[in-house]
Parts: C-alpha cells; sequence; structure tokens
C-alpha cells in the first residue's frame, strides 16, 4: 500500500533532505518515526532533494506499507509528537500504488526571503541583507529565466545531472513591507543550488554590480564561474510541489513558512 505524507520542516539543524552517514537528515528523522509507529522498517521518498539548511514550507513523500493505515488522521497526531519540533507533518493519503512523489512531480516552487533591516526574528528565516537593493532591475533580469532552458550557469559543479535543462515558469520578486521582499520561482525541475545560484546573482543586479542585459549574458553563457556566490540557505524555501489530480490532491497547499 503507497501513501503520500505532506510535510514541512524547517532545514536549520539538517544536511538536508537525503539521508547521509555522517549527518541527521529530514528524510532519516521521518523514517524513524514512522518505522517506530508502524512496527517495521520504513522508506521513504522524497519529492526532490534539497541542501544543507534549505528550509520546506511544503513538502511530499511516499512510503509503503504491507497493509492498511486503519487512521491515517491518528498516523499524523502520532508522528506530530514523536518528531521533532521542526518538522511538523499535515497529512497522509492513501495512493495508488505506482504513484511517485518525485517522478511524478510536474512542477515545483521555491521561495527566497531577503530583508533589508536586522531582526532576530527572522535571521534564520530570511537573508538579511543590508546593501539597498533594486527590485525593478532584478525583476527585468528574471524575465530573462523565462526565456532560457539550459541553466549550466547556475548548475553546481559534479553534480552528475544528466541534463541542466530546466523549464521555468515563473520568476517574480515581491516587495512584503519596507524590509522584506520574497523572490518566488517555478519549474518542472531544479538543479542543485541552482536556485542560491539565481538569487545571489540577481541581488547583484539589484545592488548594481551586474545590469539585467550582465545577467542574461551569463545565463546564456552556460559559464557557472562568471554567476555569483549562491544566497545563504537559511532565506531559502521549497514552497509547493504539483501532481496531477490523478496522481495526488494536495490536502494543504503553501503551507505559511512563519
Amino acid at each position: 500500500m503507497r501513501y503520500f505524507l505532506e510535510l514541512q520542516y524547517d532545514g536549520g539543524a539538517y544536511c538536508g533532505w537525503q539521508r547521509q552517514t555522517s549527518a541527521p537528515s529530514v528524510q532519516q528523522t521521518v523514517e524513524q518515526a514512522l518505522s517506530m509507529l508502524l512496527r517495521s522498517a520504513v522508506e521513504i521518498t522524497g519529492a526532490g532533494r534539497t541542501d544543507t539548511g534549505v528550509n520546506a514550507s511544503y513538502y511530499v513523500a511516499h512510503f509503503d506499507t504491507p497493509t492498511p493505515i486503519d487512521d491515517e488522521r491518528q498516523l499524523v497526531y502520532k508522528l506530530n509528537l514523536v518528531l521533532p519540533q521542526d518538522i511538523a507533518v499535515s497529512s497522509v493519503t492513501r495512493v495508488r500504488d505506482d504513484a511517485h512523489a518525485r517522478f511524478d512531480a510536474v512542477e515545483r516552487e521555491y521561495t527566497y526571503f531577503l530583508r533589508s533591516g536586522k531582526s532576530p526574528f527572522h535571521r534564520s528565516r530570511a537573508w538579511q541583507y543590508y546593501v539597498p537593493v533594486d527590485i525593478e532591475s532584478m525583476n527585468r533580469a528574471a524575465e530573462s529565466l523565462l526565456r532560457c532552458d539550459d541553466f549550466t550557469s547556475f548548475a553546481k559543479l559534479n553534480s552528475n545531472n544528466k541534463t541542466n535543462i530546466c523549464h521555468v515558469t515563473h520568476a517574480l520578486w515581491q516587495r512584503d513591507d519596507a524590509e522584506s521582499m520574497h523572490f518566488t520561482i517555478r519549474a518542472d525541475r531544479f538543479l542543485r543550488n541552482m536556485v542560491r545560484a539565481i538569487v545571489g546573482t540577481l541581488v547583484d543586479v539589484g545592488r548594481g554590480r551586474y545590469t539585467p542585459e550582465d545577467f542574461e549574458d551569463i545565463l546564456l553563457s552556460r559559464d557557472l564561474s562568471r554567476s555569483s556566490a549562491g544566497a545563504p540557505a537559511q532565506g531559502l524555501f521549497l514552497s509547493d510541489v504539483c501532481y496531477p489530480d490523478d496522481v495526488f490532491r494536495c490536502v494543504q497547499r503553501k503551507m505559511p513558512p512563519f
């Protein structure tokens, strides 16, 4: 029997989603909780990797059981009791046996939070960047992301990608208040460190180091050495994963990160 799990997590204490032998991961932590409650070894498969320190305000994973779960809501309740405070489960839903949390996902969304003012309450949820940035220039530069499908310039080296082709459907900076803004980007897939590299380079456009035309040149160059340093991990959230309705209808999507 296959089940989809909806959850969110603060990635600050983890080496990312993927299970590692040398450091705690979100995957390992959830697997241990599920295995204890279901009294058998459980392996879970996530919608994708998130890097060390990256958060998820919405995440989907799947796992299998030999017999049906009697009470899915009760399992959610028990999971939230035994999981640490930085991981929360919102639903466990029975799906067809061939549904796949990673391969059936048709679109993913990341949101990056940037603050121009110092805040002790947001220091682990946003990049506190004290140089003024021009959001209009950043958005003009971001438009080129919709016109290109090769993101080698923002792909981490030695990631063993079969292809660096991604199809971005949305990329936009929006201001939240006088001191904060966020960047939302949606695509069919993302490369390792891609969003942080894009944000870091767009912020350099905003502070005047590059023009929007320079940004497009960097993108089209397919040269990682020309992009800026990646933005810090704590400001990045995986914020949505979309599936066809016949695979999975989300119970709760876009859970607020804070």
